[in-house]
């Protein structure tokens, strides 16, 4: 961990953060901690993670990146 003050612990979790509140949490009006964290987690494993292209890997998810990438270094 680096010193207080310093923002790069947090720069990697900044681009992710902001997809969530843009993609999901604008405009939603949860009734309780418990429906905000279920749609959090569907977003995150359902979509973000499986159907979401991301840029830096090369516009594919980190699913099929992930499965790509293994296959190449079994």
């Amino acid at each position: 961990m680096s010193r207080r003050g310093d923002c790069w612990d947090n720069a990697p979790m900044e681009p992710f953060l902001a997809s969530l509140k843009k993609e999901l949490v604008h405009g939603e009006d949860y009734a309780t901690r418990e429906q905000a964290r279920a749609s959090i987690f569907e977003y995150i494993e359902a979509f973000y993670n499986r159907v979401r292209r991301h840029s830096s890997l090369g516009y594919v998810s980190p699913a099929e990146y992930e499965r790509a990438h293994n296959q190449t270094h079994r």
